[in-house]
């Protein structure tokens, strides 16, 4: 049973129907460059607005639910994503086909411009633009490490420990922490094959790496006109191979002025690059809340929903607009904080293996917990998927919501209890006893929870 539902708690502070599709009537027909549960996600706000949806997929998502939903779907090679999903020939071709948004192959992409996003994917050039923009930075090298020698040198002069990092980087690979000169050569030499390996690209940087942090990200809205808003922050800091596990909106250690310093350099930032879609400015933030720069993401996140459970603002929407040319609707001042918000991201992967391990399979039951008030699910499988090798081994974003912390946690709580996955491994376990665990509930929380919490791995 699959109930892939588009649900904004809070305030709902979009236009009426009749208002959002005469401010997108431009686009008749918009195609979606993604599957899973994002394509899913992108296609709910489409049929609220009225907009007609073509879905992409591979050999291996033929049936997935993306392709269901949408008015269209076209395959656009085999199952590697480098053959299908990354392919741009391919995809040009379906808009062709299609007349998605397009005439005589004139499309408008939605999202940020190619430069912006250009700017903003090398974390070398980001880190420069950042400075200029007058964004706090991480002491470290303004440049690309040369070679192994050279890395220790540095490393000596910022002063351990440090993080060295591919300069193309995402998702936690290419990164490494270096504590001496030995851990800084082989780190050096490891993340440079990984780097060359998964991004093509084997440039690497150095800072200084901030012991016990916590990461918090600001989300940006900007449009063509020169506007940028900040829609508050995230916190994002239990994560296990510097990936994200469970996300909330807004943090225990965000206070109001903090958060105005945040949102005004993230904005900043953004307005640097001529930024025009939603993007993410995500920043390490110390025990002292001092925060630094760690690098922008020009894309709809992973963890957005949380975000517009406490604002009520439909950030597919916006970002739709923005492509359209439209200035933003709103004003700083309309952002509110309105309530609290969780997302546990579930996996099919074995939590008593390095708080992760992959599993494949196909879900031969399927049930989410959507039945309960006050539960988002944001998932692009049902009953049947197959979670295959291929892709993220994603299942669902499960969101909670409630007027204040604590209730956003119990609503959580019933909703991981009442989520039936049968067929593959899942994290649900590992899930379920983070958010009632003590420092967790009491938002005493870094990047270093999990081999704090549990040093010898979880054992259930």
């Amino acid at each position: 049973m699959a109930a892939t539902v588009l649900r904004l708690r809070g305030p709902l502070r979009f236009c009426s129907a009749q208002g959002v599709r005469s401010a997108c009537q431009v686009f008749e027909k918009i195609l979606i460059a993604n599957r899973g549960e994002i394509a899913c996600r992108v296609i709910h706000s489409c049929k609220r607005l009225g907009i007609k949806t073509v879905a992409v997929h591979s050999e291996a998502d033929s049936l997935s639910l993306h392709t269901r939903l949408a008015d269209e779907a076209i395959c656009v090679g085999p199952a590697p994503t480098n053959q299908s999903y990354l392919n741009m020939d391919a995809i040009l071709k379906a808009v062709k086909d299609t007349g998605a948004q397009a005439a005589d192959i004139g499309v408008e992409f939605i999202g940020p411009s190619s430069d912006s996003i250009k700017a903003m994917g090398d974390k070398i050039e980001s880190k420069r633009i950042a400075s200029k923009a007058k964004v706090n930075m991480i002491p470290g090298h303004d440049g690309v490490v040369e070679d192994a020698d050279h890395c220790v040198k540095l490393a000596n002069e910022i002063g351990y420990p440090v993080m060295i990092k591919a300069s193309a980087g995402g998702g936690g690979k290419g990164m490494r922490i270096a504590w001496d000169d030995k851990e800084a050569r082989d780190s050096y030499r490891l993340s440079k094959q990984e780097a060359a390996s998964s991004f093509g690209d084997d440039r690497m940087l150095i800072e200084k790496y901030i012991d016990n942090p916590r990461h918090i990200e600001m989300q940006v809205l900007c449009d063509k006109h020169g506007n940028a808003l900040w829609l508050n922050e995230r916190e994002c800091s239990i994560q296990r191979r510097n990936q994200k596990v469970i996300e909330e909106a807004p943090s225990t250690f965000v206070d109001p002025d903090m958060r105005r310093r945040m949102g005004e350099q993230a904005t900043a930032l953004a307005k640097q690059v001529q930024y025009s879609s939603a993007g993410t400015v995500e920043f390490l933030v110390d025990s002292q809340k001092n925060f630094y720069f760690l690098e922008m993401n020009t894309r709809l996140q992973v963890e957005h929903p949380i975000t517009e459970c406490i604002t009520g603002i439909d950030i597919v929407h916006q970002m739709i607009r923005s492509a359209k040319g439209h200035k933003l609707l709103y004003s700083q001042s309309d952002i509110p904080i309105d309530g609290w918000s969780f997302e546990c991201r579930v996996y099919a992967e074995d939590p008593y293996k390095s708080f992760g391990m992959p599993s494949i399979g196909r879900l031969e039951k399927y049930i989410e917990p959507s039945h309960i008030d006050q539960v988002r699910c944001d998932s692009g499988i049902q009953e049947g998927s197959e979670i295959s090798v291929y892709y993220d081994p994603m299942i669902c974003k499960l969101v909670t919501y409630g007027s204040n912390r604590q209730e956003a946690l119990d609503v959580m709580v019933k909703a991981l209890d009442s989520y039936v996955i049968k067929g593959v491994t899942h994290n649900i376990p590992l899930l379920r006893d983070i958010v009632t665990e003590e420092r967790f509930v009491a938002g005493n929380i870094s990047t270093n929870y999990l081999p704090t919490v549990y040093p010898d791995g979880f054992k259930g």
